[in-house]
């Protein structure tokens, strides 16, 4: 029988996750490090033997559960694409996707979900609601034995393996730096996110605040409301927020519902009147940006989150690989009409 990974590892006293890393070219490691290792496993042989690791995943009928919190919401939908580009890559392994969907960020919800997987999966990928029974189920998930990322919005507290997804502070920062340029650093800002029940949102507001406190003492937030990611809802709290504050004249956009955001200012014909900065490239967006109602999208890559979480799944429940970190950070793009 040849080498394997885990005696290279050994011999080297290393990790098994940076002997897999430098045998399949899964990232960086330091050149004497990875000289090392290439020099053992010439040595003793080594050879992959995917065959023999396809066998014996097939033989342990792995499910991966997926839960999102994506009905209604078009982002997610290239979240999907990537996850299931993922599951027919890796279709030989055995590997199978137990999908479930959710419409909103109802706690009850997501926790009966997460218990109707229960005793059916191997691993979780998994859109968290930012709550505390959220944060108990998924601990008491992991003590039983199961591998869970978290994609697009991570949760505080939990004992999930992995994050995947854009920092989020960032984002918010990088929003309020991009409507400070748009209007000459002075506006009066309507602020919509999509729930304050997401770790994520929450901080995309925080990280626009932080810039704006610091940089634009002309700016004044007038208004705050959540869409709940669903574009009817965001057509009437937009509605409502302008009728209430005609002087708007720039919107920050922090979540989902942009259509029905930009359908509102549209309603009141004030498209070109005000600044709007929003996230994502959603078809709807993209028409909202070439009508020229948005101004900037920020993207965070829905697709590679997708694949990259099943990615990470696949490294540990066949490879027994462990994440190589505690969080894959997709960096937020800026898009303007002209580089969509």
């Amino acid at each position: 029988m040849g080498v394997t990974i885990k005696k290279i590892a050994e011999i080297c006293g290393i990790s098994r996750g940076t002997v897999d890393r430098v045998l399949n070219s899964r990232g960086k490691v330091k050149p004497e490090t990875e000289k090392l290792v290439r020099k053992v496993a010439d040595e003793f042989g080594y050879t992959p033997n995917p065959a023999g690791k396809a066998l014996s995943a097939r033989k342990k009928n792995l499910v991966v559960g997926v839960l999102l919190t994506s009905e209604g919401n078009p982002f997610f939908d290239e979240v999907i694409r990537g996850i299931q580009a993922a599951e027919k890559e890796y279709r030989a392994y055995g590997m199978q996707v137990l999908m479930k969907t959710m419409r909103g960020y109802e706690v009850e919800q997501q926790c009966t979900l997460l218990d109707e997987m229960k005793g059916k999966i191997n691993a979780l990928i998994i859109n968290p609601i930012s709550e505390p029974k959220i944060v108990k189920k998924i601990n008491e998930l992991v003590d039983s034995g199961i591998f869970i990322v978290t994609v697009n919005n991570d949760i505080a507290d939990s004992k999930r393996a992995c994050y995947v997804g854009s920092n989020y502070i960032n984002g918010g920062e990088t929003a309020c730096g991009i409507m400070g340029l748009f209007t000459k650093g002075k506006a009066k800002i309507g602020l919509l996110t999509g729930s304050v029940k997401i770790l994520g949102h929450n901080q995309r507001i925080a990280g626009f605040k932080n810039v704006m406190k610091k940089k634009y003492p002309d700016f004044q937030i007038l208004d705050f409301a959540e869409t709940n990611d669903d574009d009817v809802i965001a057509f009437e709290v937009t509605m409502e927020m302008l009728k209430k504050h005609p002087d708007i004249n720039a919107l920050f956009v922090a979540a989902a519902g942009v259509y029905g955001v930009c359908r509102a200012v549209m309603s009141l014909q004030r498209q070109g009147k005000i600044t709007i900065v929003s996230f994502d490239s959603t078809p709807n967006t993209v028409e909202m940006m070439r009508k020229k109602v948005i101004n900037v999208t920020i993207c965070q890559h829905p697709y590679t989150q997708g694949h990259k979480s099943m990615q990470v799944v696949f490294s540990y429940l066949v490879n027994g690989v462990e994440p190589s970190t505690t969080q894959h950070i997709m960096k937020n793009e800026i898009k303007i009409l002209e580089n969509l």
